[in-house]
């Protein structure tokens, strides 16, 4: 017979449904960015867009395995996807959607922790790893951008 969570633990599965929803955006982003990108830096960004689309994957596959472990329904939308043309918009928008990750992401280790889950709470240091990466790699590109 199945229990019924607890106040922590459903915050944590709302937390996780949020961030699954960023992950579903990222990969739509980057899919989308990818096909869009115009300009003379077209197949060095095309290239970058589309090799973050596996990680991002990965990460929405981990989400939603605990999400439905600890009796939940893994979200299916997506957060919005902004649809821009130009290319430093494009970086600008997807290291916006790092930054927001990667805070999401050290507020649900915490979550984690709280609500004695600290199997997915190491998860998340390799997930906020991960993201920060993402953004230094992101800020670099944009740091001397005409």
């Amino acid at each position: 017979m199945a229990t019924k969570p607890n106040a922590k633990l459903t915050a944590l599965i709302k937390g996780l449904n949020e961030d699954l929803a960023g992950e579903w955006q990222a990969i739509i982003m980057y899919r989308l960015y990818a096909s869009m990108v115009q300009g003379p830096y077209r197949q060095e960004l095309r290239n970058f867009f589309a090799s973050e689309i596996p990680e991002e994957l990965l990460h929405a596959e981990m989400l939603a395995d605990k999400i439905a472990a600890l009796g939940g329904t893994p979200a299916w939308q997506p957060a919005p996807v902004k649809v821009v043309s130009d290319p430093k918009q494009m970086l600008q928008e997807a290291l916006k959607a790092e930054r927001e990750t990667l805070q999401r992401y050290v507020v649900r280790r915490k979550q984690a922790e709280e609500a004695e889950q600290y199997g997915l709470a190491v998860d998340f240091d390799e997930l906020i790893s991960d993201e920060s990466n993402h953004r230094d790699e992101l800020e670099q590109m944009l740091a001397r951008w005409p």
